[in-house]
C-alpha cells in the first residue's frame, strides 16, 4: 500500500485548521457577546439604585450573574488562547481571524456608538427615565470596542493586511449614520419654519426632535471623522475603499439628492398647477425633500471630489454610478406620464388625480434627464475602440439585462390583465385603465433596453473592427508526441494540449503519446516545452486543412499532415 503524498496530506491539515478556526472564534465571537450582555445587565442594575441589585426581578440578576461569572472567564480563556496561537503570521493572516475581527469590531461600534448617542439624546427629552441601560450598554461595549481595536493595532501581533476593513466599516457606518440624522434634523427645522409647527406644536416642542437628531449627527459625523482621517481611510489605494466611494458617497448619495430634488420639484408644481389639497398637506413633504437634496448633494459632491484623486477606474464607476441613478428617475419619469395620459384618456372626469401624477412623472423626468445627459454625455460616446473606457461594457449590459426583465414583467402582466378581461372580469374597469401602469414600464423599460442594446452592438462593432486581421486557423489538431521532459507529470499533456491550443486561436487540441521511443538516436534531445509549442503554432499557421496530424519528436522532428474529410 503506498503512502499518501505530500499534497493529500497538506489539504487535509489546511482542511482540519480552517474548521479549528472556525469554531475557535465563532465560539469567542459568542462568548464576548455573551459576557457583554451579562456585564451590561450589572451595571444597568448598579445604575438603577444599588438597593435593586438582589431584590427586584431575580430572573434577569440571575442570567445576568451566569453570562458575566461563567461565560466571562471563558471568553477570557479562550481569547488567551486565540492570542498565544496568533505569533503566527499564518494564523494572522487566516480568513477565519479576519472574519471574526470585522464582525466584533462593527458589532462593538455599533451597539457602543448607538447607545451613548441614545444616552446623550435622552438628557433631551426630559419624560423619559430609560438612560441607565443606554449608559451601561455603552460603557461595555466601548470597552470590547477598544479592546478588539487594541488586537486589530497591535505591533507585535499586526494585521496590516485587515486595516482598510477597520477604516472601511467605520466610515460606511459614520457616513449613513450621520448624513440620515442630518437629514432628520434639518427636516425638523425646515419643516417648522415652512409650515409654522411652532403654533401646532401643543404637547412637545418643535425644537426637541430636531436637537436629538443633531446629537446622532455629530456623532455619526465625529465616527465617520475618526475612520476616514484619524485612522487614514482616505489614504488607503485598495479597491474596497474604491468600492465605498462609489457604491455610498456617490450611488447612494446620488440617490438621495435627485429623490429630494425631484419631490421639491413635485411640490412647487402642484402649487402652481394642482392645489387640490389643503397648504399644510402640499407642504408636508417640501422639508424633508430640501435636507435630503442637500445633505445628499454635500455628500456626493464631496466624494466626487475625493474620486479625483484615485485611480482612473475609479472616477469613471463613479461616472457610470451616478448616470444610472438619473436614468432610473428618468426612465421613471417616462412611465409615470405615460401611465398619466393613458389615465386622462380612459378617465377625463379624475382630473385631480390625473393631474397630480402627471405632474410626478413631470418633476422626475426634468431632475434626472438632465442629470443623466451631463454625466453620460450621449452626444459623446466613443468612436474608435480605444476610446471605450472599462466597465462601460458592463454598464450596458446589466441596464439591458434589467431593463429587459422589467419589460418582460410588464408584459405578462399586460397578457393577464387583457386574458382577464376578454374572458369577462368587469369589476376592474376599462382595459386600459387596467394596464395602464404596466404600459407605462414597459415603454420605458424598452427604451432603455433598446438604448443600451444598441450602444452595446455599436462597441462589439468597434472593437471587433479594431482587432487584427489574422488567418484562418486549423479547427482540430491530433497531436502525436513522446513524453514531454520538461512536463514529466500526469497533467502533462493535457498542459501540453491547453498551451497549443491558445497559441493556435482555439483550435481543439488531442494529444496521444506514443507507446515506443520513434526511433530515436541516443544523443537526441527533446526541445524545451515552450520551443515545441511555438514550433507547433507556426507549422500550422499556414496549413488550410480544418483538421491537421502533427508528429512531434523524438528530437527536433516536426511533421504535420493535413487529413481530409472521408
Amino acid at each position: 500500500m503506498s503512502a499518501p503524498s505530500a499534497v493529500t496530506v497538506h489539504r487535509a491539515g489546511s482542511s482540519l485548521a480552517t474548521l479549528r478556526r472556525l469554531i475557535q472564534y465563532g465560539l469567542l465571537f459568542a462568548l464576548v457577546v455573551i459576557m457583554a450582555n451579562g456585564l451590561s445587565g450589572l451595571l444597568t442594575r448598579l445604575f438603577a439604585a444599588p438597593s435593586t441589585l438582589a431584590s427586584a426581578d431575580v430572573a434577569s440578576l440571575a442570567l445576568a450573574l451566569a453570562f458575566t461569572l461563567i461565560g466571562g472567564p471563558l471568553a477570557l480563556l479562550l481569547w488567551w488562547f486565540s492570542w498565544k496561537r496568533l505569533s503566527d503570521e499564518a494564523e494572522r493572516r487566516a480568513v477565519e481571524w479576519g472574519l471574526y475581527l470585522t464582525l466584533m469590531y462593527t458589532v462593538s461600534l455599533i451597539i457602543f456608538s448607538t447607545s451613548l448617542f441614545a444616552f446623550v439624546a435622552s438628557f433631551v427629552d426630559s419624560s423619559g427615565n430609560t438612560w441607565q441601560p443606554l449608559l451601561a450598554n455603552a460603557i461595555v461595549w466601548a470597552g470590547v470596542w477598544l479592546w478588539h481595536r487594541w488586537m486589530w493595532t497591535n505591533r507585535t501581533k499586526p494585521s496590516d493586511h485587515l486595516h482598510d476593513v477597520r477604516a472601511v466599516v467605520g466610515t460606511v457606518f459614520g457616513l449613513v449614520l450621520g448624513a440620515a440624522a442630518a437629514i432628520v434634523a434639518l427636516s425638523a427645522v425646515l419643516d417648522a419654519a415652512i409650515r409654522g409647527l411652532p403654533l401646532l406644536a401643543a404637547y412637545e416642542p418643535w425644537w426637541r426632535p430636531a436637537v436629538q437628531a443633531l446629537v446622532w449627527a455629530v456623532g455619526g459625523a465625529a465616527v465617520w471623522w475618526w475612520h476616514w482621517f484619524r485612522d487614514g481611510g482616505r489614504t488607503f489605494k485598495s479597491g474596497l475603499v474604491d468600492v465605498i466611494i462609489v457604491l455610498v458617497g456617490v450611488f447612494l448619495a446620488g440617490i438621495t439628492a435627485l429623490a429630494g430634488f425631484g419631490v421639491i420639484l413635485f411640490v412647487l408644481l402642484r402649487l402652481a398647477f394642482d392645489r387640490s389639497e389643503p397648504m399644510n398637506e402640499l407642504l408636508e413633504p417640501l422639508a424633508p425633500a430640501i435636507a435630503g437634496a442637500l445633505i445628499g448633494a454635500v455628500v456626493w459632491r464631496y466624494h466626487r471630489t475625493v474620486s479625483t484623486g484615485r485611480p482612473l477606474s475609479t472616477r469613471r464607476a463613479g461616472l457610470l454610478a451616478t448616470s444610472a441613478v438619473a436614468l432610473a428617475a428618468t426612465a421613471s419619469g417616462v412611465g409615470i406620464i405615460v401611465n398619466a395620459l393613458l389615465a386622462a384618456m380612459v378617465s377625463p372626469l379624475a382630473g385631480g388625480a390625473t393631474r397630480t401624477l402627471l405632474l410626478g412623472g413631470i418633476s422626475s423626468l426634468l431632475v434626472g434627464g438632465p442629470v443623466w445627459w451631463l454625466s453620460w454625455r450621449p452626444r459623446r460616446q466613443p468612436t474608435t475602440a480605444g476610446e471605450i473606457p472599462p466597465g462601460r461594457r458592463m454598464y450596458l449590459v446589466a441596464f439591458f439585462g434589467v431593463s429587459a426583465v422589467v419589460a418582460l414583467i410588464a408584459l405578462l402582466v399586460i397578457g393577464y390583465r387583457l386574458f382577464e378581461f376578454v374572458l369577462g372580469d368587469v369589476t376592474g374597469g376599462s382595459f386600459i385603465d387596467r394596464i395602464r401602469a404596466q404600459l407605462g414600464l414597459l415603454v420605458a423599460a424598452g427604451l432603455v433596453a433598446g438604448y443600451h442594446f444598441a450602444l452595446w452592438r455599436r462597441d462589439r462593432a468597434l472593437i471587433a473592427a479594431a482587432a487584427p486581421a489574422r488567418k484562418r486557423t486549423v479547427e482540430r489538431i491530433t497531436l502525436v508526441t513522446g513524453f514531454p521532459p520538461g512536463l514529466a507529470s500526469p497533467d502533462a499533456p493535457d498542459a501540453l494540449a491547453r498551451a497549443i491550443a491558445e497559441a493556435t486561436g482555439g483550435a481543439r487540441v488531442t494529444v496521444w503519446l506514443r507507446a515506443d521511443d520513434g526511433g530515436a538516436a541516443p544523443s537526441a534531445v527533446a526541445a524545451p516545452p515552450g520551443a515545441d509549442v511555438e514550433r507547433v503554432a507556426e507549422a500550422v499557421e499556414n496549413v488550410a486543412a480544418a483538421h491537421v496530424l502533427v508528429l512531434l519528436g523524438p528530437g527536433p522532428r516536426l511533421e504535420v499532415v493535413p487529413l481530409a474529410a472521408r
